[in-house]
């Protein structure tokens, strides 16, 4: 049972905007994860829908507010190119990986963006890969990752050595279908967002299940597609749902406790922008950011297409040291960024 106590002490308001929509430079591009550095850097993963158009694919290096320390990567099969980046997550040396779907690799990056290696190939075996999606670093500091369409869960070292993996394709206890973000405890459990079966499942470190967390639906604790997950010190679940534009807080044990839509404002970066362009700030000075719709579904993608403060494509989540959330939009080029009251 959920109290009210709990909901107050665990519900989020919202901070700030960050970011904005530029193929190239300083912006994101249909961003699909973030990641944080030690010194606060974030390290944001656009994956781009120009795959033939080499510098929409990158990481934008920023910091929480606004200050822009460049970009590394781009569109290609070479050394430190992506064609369908998908995950990033940075280790204890905050030396950057990141996972290539289509390419079934990783490639590892320098704090600063050098490129380090690559490793992975394709294949359904132990050790490969097929659809690499979420990654994390787990507490030995070995990497996790989401073998999407392998439906399994795959352990690695740093160096591309394969440890271990667990789960088959299914919909039963500890199966999974197409799963993506993956994080861990400070027990080490890890966290699966089993995106085809429209839920949260949980395991112990070395694979086991432990339980899962929600169903099919719209309604409260119930998910559509959910695309990322993370997890507080005091256990409390983040889902971004990404079939139902929102996110979703769940207690230690998976009651429903909070829903996001979404309170965007302009960032720093978009206010530098229409500073400068000055008939567009005009326009957007006399648009209606709000419109009202007789909408013909309840599918809450039609909202979130005209109404800009909403979520559209909310994909990944990132809490930090101050349990601050980062929410990745994918469809508003932007991060979103929350903090508990």
């Amino acid at each position: 049972m959920v109290t009210k106590n709990e909901r107050i002490e665990q519900s989020m308001h919202y901070v700030r905007t960050v970011g904005m929509t530029t193929m190239r430079g300083r912006g994101f591009y249909f961003p699909v994860d973030t990641a944080m550095a030690s010194n606060g850097r974030i390290y944001v993963l656009n994956r781009s829908l120009e795959r033939v158009v080499a510098d929409t694919i990158r990481v934008t290096m920023l910091n929480e507010d606004g200050e822009y320390f460049g970009i590394f990567g781009r569109g290609g099969e070479g050394e430190g190119e992506f064609r369908w980046p998908c995950g990033i997550a940075l280790d204890s040396n905050d030396r950057v990986f990141i996972t290539d779907e289509h390419l079934n690799r990783i490639s590892i990056f320098s704090p600063d963006g050098e490129f380090i290696g690559k490793w992975g190939s394709q294949g359904d075996a132990e050790g490969l890969l097929k659809g690499p999606a979420g990654i994390t670093i787990d507490g030995d500091g070995n990497l996790l990752i989401s073998d999407s369409q392998n439906h399994r869960i795959q352990k690695f070292s740093k160096d591309g050595d394969f440890i271990s993996a667990f789960g088959t394709e299914g919909d039963g206890d500890g199966e999974l279908n197409l799963p993506w973000g993956i994080t861990t405890n400070s027990d080490s459990e890890i966290f699966v967002a089993d995106w085809g079966n429209d839920r949260i499942q949980k395991f112990s470190h070395d694979g086991k299940f432990i339980a899962k967390y929600g169903s099919s639906g719209r309604e409260n604790g119930q998910f559509v597609r959910p695309a990322g997950v993370t997890v507080s010190q005091k256990g409390y679940i983040y889902v971004a749902d990404w079939g139902n534009e929102r996110i979703q807080i769940l207690s230690p044990e998976g009651n429903f406790i909070q829903k996001l839509r979404g309170e965007a404002t302009d960032s720093e970066w978009a206010n530098d922008f229409l500073r400068v362009n000055v008939e567009e700030a005009e326009a957007r000075e006399r648009a209606d950011m709000e419109p009202e719709f007789e909408f013909f579904n309840d599918d809450p993608h039609e909202e979130s297409s005209h109404i800009e403060k909403l979520f559209w494509g909310p994909v990944s989540l990132l809490l930090d040291g101050d349990e601050r959330l980062f929410i990745t939009e994918t469809n508003r080029h932007r991060i979103q960024v929350y903090k508990r009251n």
